[in-house]
């Protein structure tokens, strides 16, 4: 992928006040409004190099050493780069709008992990559905310029009762026993997977839903081998079986009813425990389409556009309420989009759809960067501050008065280096 130059960022970008510099010269960013860690910085100012936070304060403190670039983002806002906990990409093949038993290819993967940088997200985690080696090379040899990649390898479920779509289900791990489950997530642990993941879920009394006694068995065996364990769920008594069994997450909230006082109770006696809610669509709005067109060919927009989506309101509401109480309890809120047919653009529909259901801009943010970044281990991600990787996005607005706003993207950085995002839609809305 193309990536910018100091030099060039200084053209793009009002004020600078430095000629051309040489290669891995130090960056000074001021003037911008910072948002990171839930704490708000006006007139902020922060030393990038080498990839990384060297200094972070207001403008003024921070000393720009000899040879400095500097970049003035005066009425700008800066947030760090989005971190999806919970993805399946790889397998849509987006310039075909097709996803098959067969579309599944590295060459997938990399240009979801462009279209994410694109959007301003830093790193995904893809849970569960990645067949073969490619996954695992990715994340040993990050694409420059691209999303950062994590991965789960392949899910536990039943035997043919794992991800819904058809195409998905013979890549999930079939279990019937102890000693496949165990088996499993050892294959799973030599791999060094980010974490282990099962479906409970009986697909609306389709399939059959994975056991009590084989999801402690998973659970058991991922924390032998120094893993966590995430599970896919939808009914509440099944979420409540595995707080009680020793989940470390959950990659949807309850979504067959309300929760209740015996599920608050046990989530908030184990207050490492997180949820990514994944809500689903409430359907493609004009701004949506707007957002997409960055990405997608002009015929996919149309027919976006022609064929809106028609959302199941009666679920959404369900979770909605869900997280809403969940939120107000203070239970570890994480971000994830669940994407895989719909590639980048959605991680900012599931922004607003939060702050939707009652969450304040301030914690959604949250959420998408420092907990989403904790949630998948990634230490150097999900906050502006010394020592982490230079991973951040430039607004032309501020999203604590509109989370929208997180639309509105004038620059991204990863690891320093500043994203052409105009040379990768080109790329993107070519048919």
């Amino acid at each position: 992928m193309p990536r910018m130059s100091a030099a060039l960022i200084c053209v793009l970008l009002v004020g600078c006040s430095a000629s051309a510099p040489e290669a891995g010269a130090p960056v000074l960013y001021e003037g911008a409004r910072l948002i990171s860690g839930g704490e708000v910085v006006e007139d902020a100012a922060f030393l990038v190099e080498k990839g990384e936070f060297q200094a972070v304060g207001k403008r003024g403190s921070v000393d720009a050493p000899a040879g400095a670039v500097r970049v003035d983002l005066k009425g700008k806002t800066v947030i760090p780069a989005l971190v999806d906990a919970h993805a399946h990409l790889g397998w849509t093949l987006l310039k075909e709008n097709r996803t098959d038993t067969n579309t599944y290819s590295k060459e997938n993967l990399t240009d979801h992990l462009k279209r994410y940088a694109y959007y301003g997200i830093a790193a995904v985690r893809n849970l569960g559905i990645d067949p073969g080696e490619a996954a695992y090379e990715l994340r040993a040899n990050p694409v420059p310029g691209a999303a950062l990649l994590l991965t789960a390898g392949r899910g536990m479920a039943m035997p043919g009762a794992g991800p819904g779509q058809i195409y998905w289900r013979p890549v999930a791990y079939g279990v019937s026993n102890e000693a496949e489950a165990r088996a499993a997530v050892r294959e799973l642990a030599a791999k060094k997977v980010d974490i282990v993941k099962m479906w409970v879920d009986d697909r609306m009394g389709t399939v059959q839903k994975l056991t009590p006694e084989l999801r402690r068995i998973i659970i058991d065996e991922a924390h032998k081998n120094n893993l966590k364990a995430v599970a896919h769920i939808f009914y509440r008594e099944d979420a409540k079986d595995l707080l009680r069994a020793g989940i470390d997450g959950f990659a949807h909230g309850v979504r067959d009813v309300d929760i209740d006082d015996e599920f608050m109770a046990l989530i908030k006696a184990r207050p490492a425990v997180w949820v990514i809610p994944n809500l689903p669509d409430r359907g493609t709005r004009p701004e949506d389409l707007e957002l997409a067109a960055g990405s997608l060919p002009p015929a996919q927009i149309a027919r976006l556009r022609d064929n809106p989506t028609k959302p199941n309101m009666d679920l959404y509401n369900v979770q909605a309420r869900n997280l809403a109480k969940l939120s107000a309890a203070g239970v570890k809120i994480g971000y994830g989009t669940d994407a895989g047919v719909a590639v980048g653009w959605t991680a900012h529909q599931e922004l607003a759809d939060m702050v939707n259901v009652g969450m304040t801009p301030a914690q959604v943010l949250l959420a998408a960067t420092k907990t989403a970044a904790e949630i998948a281990g990634l230490s150097k991600l999900g906050g502006v501050a010394v020592g982490k990787s230079a991973s951040f996005v430039v607004l032309d607005a501020n999203p604590l008065e509109d989370i929208s706003n997180t639309r509105k993207i004038s620059q991204v950085y990863l690891q320093g280096e500043a994203v052409d995002r105009a040379a990768l839609s080109a790329g993107f809305v070519k048919p």
